[in-house]
């Protein structure tokens, strides 16, 4: 089989990101998943452990003092680097800021084709075939790469699935810090964790409350249903604006794009620039008082009822599950 190189993110504290579970899983239909690691401390043996529980068969891990100090280029060379030495059939990064600036500068390096934010993968005759949500979620495109490497960044949160693990080989690199200029980062100020809750951009299940939520005390509604469920929390950009929730929550064009496997929709009628931020998730279901609100065209379930009659009861059911 060929080898897919998969760069894995990783947090401040070195742990294996989020990402990365959904990311090997997809290069396990692919191919040998091979686990990239840049950071500026040896790798951890839990953290080589994890990635071999998520399918990774071999781990190269590369070091390097400038991880902290430059932006972008040490990833990029480790990448380029990587490409050199496994030639690989393709190379899959999460969608995130950084997977994507890495992305478009190996891309220019290897002479690759980027296929971005990519919401699953497979492999058909030979071929890597890339699936995009495009249009809001309206058209599904699938893409292959026509004469270099696919380099694909794959949306959060797109892939639920788990590769079988593995006992993962690790081969250790030390890699000296780019020559020349480089965008450095003079200072950062870690962003404090606010809340237990999963991540909203990379979230298996999210649970959203609009404009008929009706006010920011009722908006712990939606809380509660998201905690009950062990989800985030989104919004609509109409609640956003009418001060119910903070923008850093808000899905659609104009804020995050989700893929969950479970989109729960309260009181948002669906205007499309809030579809275009979730559409393509597995499962949508949606409970708005009124039956011709345009969210119903693209829920899998839809319930026409008062949130604060439904949701309640959907609370207590869960709790009785438990």
């Amino acid at each position: 089989m060929s080898d897919i190189l998969v760069h894995i993110e990783l947090t401040r504290s070195g742990h294996v990101g989020a990402a990365a579970r959904g990311l090997l899983a997809a290069a396990a239909r692919l191919g040998t998943p091979i686990a990239l690691t840049v950071s500026d401390v040896p790798l951890a043996t839990e953290a080589v452990a994890r990635l071999g529980e998520l399918g990774a068969v071999r781990v190269h891990a590369v070091t390097s003092d400038a991880t902290q100090a430059i932006l972008a280029t040490p990833l990029v060379d480790a990448l380029g680097a990587a490409v050199a030495a496994y030639a690989p059939a393709a190379v899959l990064l999460s969608g995130s800021a950084d997977g994507r600036e890495a992305a478009g500068r190996l891309a220019v390096r290897a002479g690759g084709v980027l296929l971005a934010d990519v919401v699953d993968v497979a492999a058909h005759d030979g071929q890597i075939i890339a699936e995009h949500s495009v249009f809001g979620g309206s058209f599904t495109v699938h893409a292959v790469a026509d004469g270099g490497l696919p380099i694909i960044t794959v949306r959060q949160g797109a892939i639920d699935e788990q590769a079988p693990a593995a006992i993962p080989e690790l081969l250790k690199a030390d890699m000296p810090a780019p020559p020349g200029n480089q965008a450095a980062v003079l200072s950062f100020s870690p962003a404090p964790e606010t809340s237990a809750r999963p991540e909203l951009r990379g979230a298996a299940t999210v649970v959203s409350g609009g404009r008929g939520i009706g006010s920011e005390a009722n908006f712990a509604l939606v809380e509660q249903l998201a905690d009950a469920l062990g989800g985030a929390v989104g919004a609509s950009r109409a609640a956003v604006d009418a001060g119910y929730i903070a923008q850093t929550a808000q899905v659609g064009q104009t804020g995050v794009t989700v893929a969950p496997q479970l989109y729960i929709a309260l009181g948002i009628s669906g205007a499309i620039q809030h579809r275009a931020g979730m559409q393509s998730s597995k499962t949508i279901v949606a409970i708005n008082q009124d039956e011709d609100a345009p969210i119903f065209e693209v829920a899998d379930l839809g319930i026409v009822g008062d949130v604060f009659t439904v949701v309640p009861q959907v609370i207590e059911l869960l709790k009785n599950r438990t």
